[in-house]
This record gives structure tokens, sequence and C-alpha cells, in this order.
């Protein structure tokens, strides 16, 4: 049913995933003299306290939403128990690779630098966020199963 905990951890999970619109990866860095903040949408450099794009990140973006609808459609699955679990599995594969992904092209932008925890952005710790709700929600479905089978027991 839709007002199982676990449709409430996907939506947070999706909710999560569309907040890394919000949240920067890396903040404050200087790259090549430059301030930049690096964001989910691309490189953008702060310009007398406005935001200048310098780099696109389209392909990251459109791969963001889709990773970011998957708990949404996972939810709307809930007549199928076993095939909610396999994909909760899958988007949790699909969020590590997606999480190695964001932290590539974020290490591609800053090159030699380290970052340190106080140019580290929001964004980079989301996804192992939703992973954990997703992880949580996969929980949750189990135990309906299992009370499913235990009540056809019964019968």
């Amino acid at each position: 049913m839709l007002q199982r905990i676990q449709s409430i951890y996907l939506l947070f999970a999706s909710l999560v995933l569309f907040g890394l619109f919000a949240f920067p990866l890396a903040h404050n860095i200087y790259v090549d003299g430059k301030l930049v903040n690096v964001s989910i949408t691309g490189v953008y450099e702060n310009v007398n306290g406005l935001d200048k794009q310098l780099q696109d990140f389209m392909a990251l973006a459109i791969v963001t939403v889709v990773v970011a609808v998957m708990p949404l459609i996972i939810i709307f699955l809930y007549k199928n128990r076993k095939q909610q679990i396999a994909l909760c599995y899958s988007a949790i594969l699909v969020l590590f690779g997606y999480s190695f992904w964001m932290a590539q092209t974020v290490k591609k932008v800053v090159g030699e630098i380290t970052l340190e925890y106080k140019n580290m952005g929001i964004g980079l710790f989301l996804t192992s966020l939703s992973i954990v709700l997703i992880i949580f929600a996969v929980k949750a479905i189990q135990r309906d199963e299992k009370l499913v089978k235990s009540a056809d027991r019964l019968r």
C-alpha cells in the first residue's frame, strides 16, 4: 500500500537526490586563481557575489533527474513487493556508480588540490544518505512480505 513506511523512505530518498540541485558538491575552491563552486549543473565562478558558469555538466544533471525519479517509480510498484525489492537493490547499485561518477567529476575540476572538509559541499554526502534511506525501505518491504506470508499460512 502507498501509506506504508517504505513509501516515506523512498520519497525522502528521492527528495534528497533532487536536493543535489540545491546544494553544491564543493565550494570556495581556488582553481587557476578563480574562486569556484562545483555543482551538479556545472562549475560556477563567484564574481562580485554573482555566479558565472564556467563549465556545464548537462549529462550529470540529466542522470541526476533519472536517478532521483527511480525511488518515486518504485513507490508505485507496491503490489509486487519482490519487484520492488529488486528495483531497490538496482537503485542502490546505480547510486554507487553515480556517486563515483560525481566524485570523479569533482576531482577532475579540482585537479591536484586536495579538498578539505570546509570545501566539501553537502551534495557530496546526499547520495550516501539516499542509499541509507533505500536500504531502510528494503527492510520495511521485507517485513511486509514476511507479514503477508505469515497471514497466508494462517488461512
